[in-house]
């Protein structure tokens, strides 16, 4: 038995079958998020205070720069794909996927923009 009215049946808007995987995706990167966040918290907050060549030779080491690149990609691949329900929830359209393609390229962006930076501190 079908649940789909037949208006649904005719414009092909049933389920769209990525609820569960985008759900599983969200829990994996929440519960990251949850061991990552104090964990950057407190690597920051040790590097903070000195002087520009003791941040650098800090953001150096491998922990640290490793936890702080880590957090990073995490934090913003989450709020891209919060970012992306909320769009395809409220804007429909070209309109909607044009939106969709600047709020991915904008994410990446920061994503390479961060790493960058923390490399060229390691390195």
């Amino acid at each position: 038995m079908r649940y789909l009215t037949d208006r649904k049946r005719v414009v092909g808007l049933g389920s769209g079958r990525e609820g569960t995987h985008h759900h599983w995706q969200m829990m994996v990167s929440s519960i990251l998020l949850v061991v990552l966040v104090p964990l950057f918290v407190g690597v920051f907050a040790y590097g903070l205070g000195g002087s520009h060549e003791d941040v650098l030779a800090y953001f150096g080491r491998p922990f640290p720069a490793i936890v702080t690149v880590l957090t990073l990609v995490v934090v913003i691949v989450h709020l891209m794909r919060e970012t992306h329900v909320a769009i395809e929830d409220y804007v429909h359209g070209l309109a909607g996927k044009l939106t969709l393609v600047a709020t991915s390229a904008f994410s990446y962006t920061l994503i390479a923009v961060g790493v960058f930076a923390i490399a060229r501190m390691a390195l």
